[in-house]
């Protein structure tokens, strides 16, 4: 574990304050959870995924699907690709999403780029594909993205009745 050379007090409640340049770097945003850890005399704080107990069911779901329709699939938390398939797969699983991608979970809507127009899925890497990213809703919480990609095919309607499917499903997997 590598220190970072800060040193807090703990109020008279208990609390500690997380420095900004620490949150701005591990991209915590105010009102998100942690999960906290104790290893002997040690805390940990974790950021929490409500996506990480889903990982298994949203790769079978993604694999399932991208073998029918023949494009990439990709399932996001709020900071990284927990699902990836194709070609692709190991060069964004495990990665932090770019903040252009942020911004369009922030938005909330639907994405769709019918035909190859240049997208940033990791931060200053453009790369050319067909694409739909849709946002995984839970109880009004943006908790993630599903993105259907192609370089070679374009996006239909059916593709995009699928992404919308998978948030469906996986958003209602979440609540249970």
């Amino acid at each position: 574990m590598k220190t970072t050379g800060v040193v807090r007090r703990i109020d008279d409640l208990g609390r500690i304050v997380i420095p900004k340049e620490i949150r701005r770097t591990l991209r915590i945003r105010d009102g998100e959870s942690l999960e906290i850890f104790v290893d002997r005399e040690m805390i940990a704080l974790k950021k929490y995924s409500s996506m990480d107990d889903m990982t298994e069911i949203a790769k079978t779901l993604a694999d399932t699907i991208s073998s029918t329709i023949k494009k990439n699939i990709f399932i996001t938390d709020r900071d990284k690709f927990i699902v990836t398939t194709g070609e692709e797969k190991k060069k964004y699983l495990g990665k932090t999403i770019s903040r252009i991608l942020e911004q369009h979970m922030n938005e909330r809507e639907m994405l769709i780029e019918k035909n190859l127009h240049f997208v940033e899925l990791l931060d200053g890497k453009k790369e050319e594909y067909s694409y739909i990213i849709n946002p995984i809703n839970v109880k009004g919480d943006v908790v993630g993205l599903v993105i259907i990609l192609s370089q070679e095919e374009a996006m239909s309607d059916t593709d995009e009745k699928i992404a919308v499917v998978m948030s469906d499903f996986l958003s209602k997997h979440i609540e249970e």
